[in-house]
């Protein structure tokens, strides 16, 4: 369990049914029992006084994106549709923040930015505007998953001088190739992230 105070924002990162939820479209293996302990993060955030954010994919139909447009992903997390929702079994806070990523067409990986697929230009999400004018100081990121927007989301809270913390227990990886998502994790302690 990590330390919540009001400088604190748990970020919780794409717990939705297409990842969590075995029917889901890009079903992360273990997705559903990540739930459980990320409810816990968020009852101890909420209870430290701390921000919770819920990060989603939120995707248009087309986009380069997905395989049949060119990309590397499956169709998921198309806005407005059953496999975008947040799981239902993921406790709601109240005051939350909600960051949609990808809206446009663009990969959103990590929380804090997007990319163009086509021309890698980068551009920020509302994330960093939004903890700034919380005060936050400190980050804590669980959910989905560990190697694509955990990991991604993690080295750009570093990026961005954020101390950091991501907790095993509370992710899941993708591992496309064996090993991504223990890979994944030393990454982000190389980039100073407290990995506990």
């Amino acid at each position: 369990m990590a330390r919540y105070d009001q400088r604190t924002a748990l970020i919780v990162t794409d717990v939705q049914n297409d990842f969590a939820d075995p029917k889901g479209s890009l079903y992360v293996t273990g997705g559903e029992q990540v739930v459980e302990a990320v409810n816990d993060e968020i009852a101890a955030a909420v209870g430290g006084g701390a921000l919770v954010v819920y990060t989603q994919d939120w995707h248009p139909p087309d986009t380069p994106h997905f395989e049949k447009d060119g990309g590397v992903w499956p169709v998921h997390c198309v806005a407005n549709s059953w496999g975008a929702e947040l799981h239902p079994a993921l406790r709601r806070a109240d005051g939350a923040v909600s960051v949609r990523k990808g809206t446009t067409g663009d990969d959103g990986y990590s929380a804090f930015s997007e990319r163009d697929p086509q021309t890698g230009e980068v551009h920020d999400t509302p994330l960093g505007d939004a903890l700034a004018r919380h005060g936050i100081q400190r980050v804590v990121v669980v959910g989905l998953a560990t190697d694509y927007c955990v990991k991604e989301t993690v080295l750009d809270a570093r990026r961005r001088a954020l101390p950091t913390e991501v907790l095993p227990r509370t992710v899941a990886a993708v591992d496309l190739e064996p090993g991504n998502g223990e890979r994944a994790l030393e990454e982000m302690r190389s980039a100073g992230a407290a990995v506990v």
